[in-house]
Formats: C-alpha cells, structure tokens, sequence
C-alpha cells in the first residue's frame, strides 16, 4: 500500500494535528483503500479553534475595511483556481466523484468569492427619516461575528463555499468542520488562506472521526451563527443545539425533487435533465430530481428514453477520461441505497434499468436505476441519495402539482413543457426553494438557493446569502445637545 497523504488541521493560522494526537483514515470509495491520514480531533481543538476565531475578530480583521477583505477574497479565489488540480485530486479520493466533473467545478468554484467580494465594499446602512427632528437616525449592517460552518460529504468545497465566502465578506470569522467522510478537500482549501492574505484565525478548519466535535461546534458558547448542510434529521439535531444559545442558524437540508414532465414536452430534452439530474454526481446531491412526475400518455416513451441512457453510462475510476458515474461516496451511504432497492422491489417496482449494486468493479457502485412505481412507495417518497430515478403518472395539471407537492420537503423541482402560460403557472404552485424550467441543476454565486418545509430554513447565494451574516445596528444621534432631566416637569 502508498504511504499516506498527511494533512493538517488549521487552527490559528497554524496548520496542526490534534491535542490528543489521535488520527483516522480517509478510505477512496473506488478502491476501498485508506489514502490519507486525518487530524482526529476532539471537543478541545474545537475550543481552540473558536477562541481564535474569536481573537481575530476582535483584532485586525475586525477592523478591515471591506474594500481590503475584498482584495483578500479576490486573491483567495485565484488561488483556488492555480491549485484546482489538486484540490479536485483531494475531492475525487474522498468522495468519487468524477475528477473530470470536480476539475471543472474546482475551476469555477472562485467565482463565489469573486461576487462576494464585490458584496464586501458595498454593505450599506441607511438614514432613516425620525419623528423627531432633534434626531438623526441611521442603521450600520455589522458582521453577525463567529460562524461554526458544518458541511456535508458530497460536495464539500462548493457547499463549504456558500457560507465560507458570504461569512468572510461580512466581516465574521469561521470555524469549519467538515464530515469525516470526506474532509480531504477542506484540509487542502486551507493550505490557501494565509497565502491569500487572509489574518491568522480567520479560517479555522476542525475535522473529527465522529459527531461529537460538530455537536459541539453548534452548541459552543463562542459561537454567534451556525451555517449547516446535511441531512435533515441531523439538521434538526443542530438546529436545536443552535436555539438552545439562541444562534440564528441556516439549514440546508435534504430533498426529494419531482421533475414535472408534459406530454408536450420536448422528450429527448427532459431525459437527458433526468440523467442530469439524478445520475450526475451519482445521484448524490440534495437537489437531485429523483421523482419523475410524468404524464400518462408519454410515461412509457420517457421512461424508455431515460432508461436507454442509464443503460449506456460507463462505471468505472473516477480519474478515467471515459468514466461517467464513478462510485457511491462510502460505505455507509452504499448499505442505504441498496436497502432502498430491495425496499423498492418488495413494493413492486417496475424495474426499466438496474435495480441492483454492480459488484463486478469493486469499490461501492450501484448501477443507475430507473423505476416505476406507486406514489405511496417509499422510494418515491423518501431521499435515497443515490443514482435512483422512480417515476409515477398523472392524468392532468393539477394532478401533477398534487403529486409534485405531496412530500414534506421542498428543496427544487422542474417544469417541462413547450407551454409557456403552464409553464410559469405550475412552476409558481410548486412548493420549493428552486425551480427550474426545461432545465435541471444549475446553481450560481448571484441566485439564492434553499428549500421549503423539512429541506431547510434560510438562503445561500446572492444577496441573500451575505444578509445572513450581517446583523443590523439602529443608531440615534441627538442633535441639540437639549437632553433634560426625564423626572422634570416642565
């Protein structure tokens, strides 16, 4: 076996192991093999790290102006882009994710730095008219102060990203812990910072075999703001920590997205967004489109084409140049797909393709699976994140919207039809964060996204996603210096 890549914990500027000295091993998916030896870190490291989270926002970079924490997050997203190859590396051993696919998105990741960077020297107060003409009244917006970001496997940079750079335009200072199944990345991301500019403590990365040092993240007293992505019984359990100390918290949480598809439909189109949107990424995404909500009079021919796509996607070594869907992340998530299937077979399914785990390459794959099924079963109804497609028909529109609507999450959906009144018409009564229109999973620095119900509270991107770490700061100002005695008459 190759010796181990060593990373490192950043805490204070300083990039370290843990106090207890402990490690774990990041396992690839593909080959089953330990790759890299990881910081094991406890309660104690996150104590550390919030406290100089919180000594660097009391010091030089709480007094930066935005225009300098903008020049720092421009050279931070350049440096996102020459180290690319390497960070995309760190991604694709962790999760298996395609290197092609992670290159790629690596390479356009700096992009949410540059737009909050361009937020950073534009946070504005107002000048509020007063009743009284003695005063003048303004609001200052104010960094909200230390953020614990708790971030999931399955796209750790891009999600880490989403709080990461809002947080820092803000003005606040971050504490990160990313899962144990996936924090390769997020270690190498903070190899960067001191190289950006950025203040020791300012970014401070925690990773952690278990649970513990997340749950203790969320609930530290030290902490002002919980950032959160992951699934939705354990957002539950930080949102909870969070409102204990009463921490405003964003919650981006699990989905099961319909795609809506009309028997006008261009059918070709919205197969190839259901491939798109299910089996990208092997369907391990929170806004894959894993319900197909398809007209009766065009199920068959859909599902024909979908299948018939499924059927021809190559499995394989996510480096490979000719690989399509590399294998499920780990081991955990594997045994969970693959109970879903059974699940789904004891229910009934109409299996077109797949159905089952492909033992034949190793590693943790799950051939891409496109069902038919009752919209009572549970594959339709619970999030299998994985590469599973299940498909249920409707007779008219508000059939259709019932059947999209009927789920307690609410994190996207799509329309597909050449209608364009009953396109924008279904896409508004669909219950969800982001809906797409003969389109599916495209996501952008400058769009909010988040979900409806159990998917989550709170938006990232855009403006929105910088408005969450700021607080706002009424000020009074008397005028006339004819202040008087309250108890006074007269």
């Amino acid at each position: 076996m190759s010796e181990l890549e060593q990373l490192s914990m950043l805490i204070g500027g300083r990039p370290t192991g843990a106090i207890s000295g402990r490690t774990f091993s990041s396992e690839n998916p593909y080959t089953g093999q330990a790759w890299a030896e990881i910081p094991d870190g406890g309660t104690e490291d996150v104590d550390a790290a919030v406290g100089a989270a919180r000594a660097a926002l009391d010091g030089e970079w709480g007094q930066m102006t935005g225009f300098a924490r903008a020049a720092r997050l421009r050279r931070l997203a350049e440096l996102i882009g020459e180290n690319a190859e390497r960070l995309a590396r760190l991604e694709v051993n962790d999760s298996g994710k395609l290197y092609r696919e992670m290159l790629g998105q690596l390479q356009g990741l700096g992009g949410w730095y540059h737009y909050y960077a361009g937020l950073a020297d534009k946070i504005e107060g107002a000048q509020i008219p007063s009743p009284n003409p003695n005063y003048l009244v303004y609001t200052r917006r104010e960094p909200v102060g230390v953020v614990a970001a708790i971030t999931p496997w399955n796209s750790p940079l891009l999600l880490m990203s989403w709080k990461v750079a809002p947080a820092l335009a803000a003005g606040c200072t971050v504490v990160i812990k990313p899962s144990e199944h996936a924090p390769g990345s997020t270690l190498g991301f903070a190899e960067l910072i001191s190289q950006a500019g950025i203040p020791d403590g300012v970014v401070n990365v925690v990773t952690s075999s278990t649970g513990a040092a997340g749950a203790h993240l969320a609930a530290h007293e030290g902490v002002d703001k919980v950032a959160f992505t992951g699934s939705t019984a354990t957002g539950r359990k930080v949102a909870a920590a969070a409102a204990e100390k009463l921490h405003p918290a964003t919650l981006e949480l699990g989905g099961k997205s319909p795609q809506v598809v009309f028997p006008d439909a261009d059918l070709q189109a919205a197969a190839n967004g259901l491939v798109a949107g299910v089996f990208a990424a092997t369907g391990q995404t929170c806004m894959a489109g894993s319900r197909l909500v398809v007209h009766e009079d065009v199920h068959d021919e859909l599902v024909r084409l979908v299948a018939e796509r499924a059927s021809q996607i190559k499995l394989g070594d996510p480096f490979g140049a000719d690989t399509e869907m590399g294998p499920v992340a780990n081991k955990m998530q594997y045994e969970k797909v693959v109970g879903y299937l059974s699940t789904a077979r004891d229910e009934g399914a109409t299996v077109a393709y797949g159905g089952v785990a492909d033992e034949g390459l190793g590693g943790y794959f799950v051939q891409p699976t496109v069902l038919s099924v009752k919209p009572t079963d549970t594959v339709f109804r619970e999030e299998v994140f994985g590469p599973v497609l299940a498909a249920v028909t409707f007779t008219d529109e508000d059939d259709a919207i019932k059947l999209a609507n009927d789920t307690p999450y609410g994190l996207a959906g799509a329309v597909w039809t050449k209608d364009v009144h009953r396109a924008h018409r279904v896409a508004a009564k669909i219950k969800a964060g982001s809906v797409w229109i003969n389109a599916y999973r495209v996501v952008a620095p400058s769009v909010p996204f988040g979900g409806f119900g159990d998917s989550g509270i709170g938006r990232e991107n855009g403006v929105h996603g910088i408005d969450a770490y700021l607080e706002t700061k009424a000020v009074w100002v008397e005028l006339t210096g004819g202040t008087r005695d309250p108890f006074t008459l007269g």
